[in-house]
């Protein structure tokens, strides 16, 4: 089976590398190339021709989860054509590479390094130019490549993690659509390694929760946010983007790895869900992301002066299509309204007030695992739409206010533009040990209808029931116009599809805003 999956790889490879569309300015062929400890791995290897002697920059693409060498045929021509060497592989246990899935394990970060060797040694590349793209997973295996090999001096890293134990279980809490479709993809693309095997094995009784605490301490040495000072000290040049609803690698993990990096960076959030904001350009066809990734490889790998280090290096997308120029995080920060939150009131739809004022002293109680109407959308499937322009959307009077706190902000009379993470201090009482939060924020219309802007889960696991905690919440960045008539609403329950959740039915959580430590909404908002 797996010799047959290599050659039908392999001559697709070759057919499509045969077309006419792709003859002009380079060579291409297909190679396994033998890694550190012998595994194969099947490759594309894109060789300028009719472009001088070189040596040429060389990029290394790791392929995504679940996706062969194919991936990056359209982009990986572009490069080429502009005089780069570029070695597209099938990330190791994956389609015509052989070896285990080690989930970006010390062997497949090696990979990396070996694949380079082979180039020197095999392609007329650049020893002093070498860089290192991928998507996704292919993403993170170059991050962490970059950490653990200093001839890697420049990156793009699309759609990826720099915190794999933020990415898969966030304020200890685990996103089981995105674990199931990680573990289902593996299963039917590749050959699991123990570790994958385990995962699935709790993921297919349905124990989400079992399956990632067992990963978790592994999840940290796969973390290139734990290896800063590495790239820090290698000086790599890193290029990071992903999509404002990206469903299994969400934008905030990426923001704290970009803040502590000190070499040439730059930022790009998107709209969209994983991996759906450079996909055209990965085909090759013209994307504002991969126009990013080129120029990047430009400056930093053949020494161009064509303004990258000038620019402002975090840009954010918004909906209607606009980018947006920062100097650093901070000033996408800088421009907060603090909302305190006041009690909810009134007898069928209790609602509280996001008020300019600070309000202390009042309490409200909701019941938990009582489905809201309120959630955060479908991976992928949502975040694509969003993109799209349909956001998730949800009729606010329908929320049950039996298991969901609401508040409402007052009603803008001009345009307002939401960029940046909001955040939330709140003060909870569960009566259960374990409970988990879902934290929405929503553009409501003059009808109730509230499109879905951002949103966070936090789990309280072992706590002490009956006692208070105050959690400080994170909500996942965004860039969005809110028109002139309409407000923001917060709603928080204990139950999402998207997520498990430590939530059992038939208990209470009390919300409060304790003078010490007032509950309030913070919203970067010009």
């Amino acid at each position: 089976m797996h010799t047959t999956l290599i050659r039908f790889i392999a001559f697709a490879a070759m057919v499509l590398f045969s077309s006419s569309v792709f003859a002009a300015g380079f060579s291409k062929r297909y190679e396994s190339i033998a890694s550190f400890d012998g595994t194969r791995l099947g490759a594309l290897v894109l060789v300028p021709e009719g472009q001088g002697a070189g040596p040429f920059p060389l990029v290394v693409m790791p392929s995504s989860w679940a996706v062969p060498n194919l991936e990056y045929v359209g982009r990986a021509s572009v490069m080429a054509s502009a005089g780069y060497i570029v070695v597209s592989y099938s990330s190791r246990g994956f389609w015509d590479s052989a070896g285990k899935i080690d989930i970006a394990g010390a062997p497949t970060v090696e990979d990396v390094s070996a694949v380079i060797d082979w180039a020197l040694a095999n392609t007329p590349a650049d020893a002093n130019a070498i860089g290192a793209s991928g998507i996704s997973y292919g993403a993170g295996t170059s991050l962490l490549a970059a950490a653990r090999d200093p001839r890697i001096k420049a990156v793009a890293a699309l759609s990826g993690w720099a915190d794999l134990q933020a990415s898969l279980y966030a304020d200890r809490t685990v996103s089981k659509q995105g674990v199931a479709l990680l573990v289902t993809a593996g299963a039917l693309t590749g050959r699991p390694g123990p570790e994958l095997t385990q995962i699935t094995s709790k993921v297919a009784v349905g124990d989400y929760d079992g399956a990632v605490a067992g990963f978790l301490p592994a999840a940290a040495e796969r973390s290139v946010v734990n290896e800063v000072q590495a790239i820090n000290q290698n000086g790599t040049a890193v290029l990071l983007a992903n999509s404002f609803n990206d469903g299994l690698f969400p934008p905030n993990q990426y923001i704290d790895f970009y803040n502590r990096l000190q070499v040439p960076k730059q930022l790009f959030f998107s709209q969209g869900d994983h991996a759906t904001a450079e996909l055209l350009g990965a085909l090759g066809l013209p994307n504002a992301v991969y126009t990013a990734v080129t120029r990047w490889f430009d400056r930093y790998l053949k020494g161009q002066s064509n303004g990258v280090d000038n620019e402002s290096p975090v840009q954010l997308s918004t909906l209607n299509g606009a980018w947006l120029h920062y100097a650093d995080w901070n000033a996408v920060q800088g421009q907060a309204t603090r909302y305190g939150l006041n009690r909810p009131a009134g007898l069928l739809s209790p609602t509280g007030a996001l008020s300019a004022d600070v309000s202390t002293g009042w309490s409200h109680r909701i019941a938990t695992g009582v489905p809201t109407l309120a959630d955060s959308g479908i991976v992928l499937v949502s975040g694509l739409l969003q993109g799209l322009g349909q956001p998730v959307t949800t009729s606010i009077p329908l929320v049950s206010r039996v298991g969901a706190a609401v508040w409402r902000g007052p009603v803008y009379t001009s345009t307002r533009r939401l960029v940046g993470s909001p955040s939330l201090r709140l003060t909870v009482t569960p009566s259960q040990a374990n409970v988990s939060l879902f934290a929405y924020l929503y553009s409501v219309d003059a009808l109730g209808i509230g499109q879905l802007l951002s949103h966070a889960p936090y789990s309280l696991r072992d706590a002490t029931p009956g006692q208070a905690t105050t959690i400080e919440l994170a909500l996942q960045a965004t860039a969005v116009d809110i028109p002139a008539g309409r407000r923001l609403m917060l709603v928080v329950d204990t139950t999402d599809p998207r997520y498990t959740d430590a939530t059992r039915f038939g208990g209470n959580v009390t919300f409060a805003s304790p003078s010490a430590t007032p509950s309030v909404l913070t919203v970067p908002l010009r």
